[in-house]
């Protein structure tokens, strides 16, 4: 495989943007009270994981590059635990609530590659 020259090429922010969409999608049926707060809320982490992978991938070094990554998968956690509370509170039924999961994890799981293969690939320069 070649060198990977955009973000938009990235597995890791593919997933994540789809991820964006479904969150977007989802908040939208929430009530309107939730409109500044949790909506908000979720919005904003959901974006700013995908915000983050952007920004360290165009970072000059890799110690900056996976401060980012990092910065991303707490976001991500945050978004996790967002989607949980929103279950609870009933804005989502049980199956849109599984959706998130599944691809939560999955975006956990690329983003945590991502970052091992960044340091890796600094420790061999």
């Amino acid at each position: 495989m070649g060198k990977i020259s955009s973000w938009r090429e990235l597995v890791v922010w593919q997933k994540t943007h789809s991820l964006v969409l479904l969150t977007y999608r989802l908040t939208a049926c929430f009530p309107a009270e939730e409109k500044f707060a949790l909506v908000s809320q979720m919005r904003r982490a959901a974006v700013s994981i995908a915000s983050n992978i952007v920004e360290g991938f165009k970072r000059q070094t890799a110690r900056d590059s996976i401060n980012f990554y990092n910065i991303a998968a707490g976001s991500l956690e945050e978004l996790k635990y967002q989607y949980f509370l929103s279950k609870d509170l009933g804005y989502m039924a049980d199956e849109q609530y599984q959706e998130t999961v599944e691809s939560t994890e999955e975006v956990g799981k690329l983003l945590y590659a991502w970052t091992v293969s960044q340091k890796v690939n600094s420790a061999d320069r």
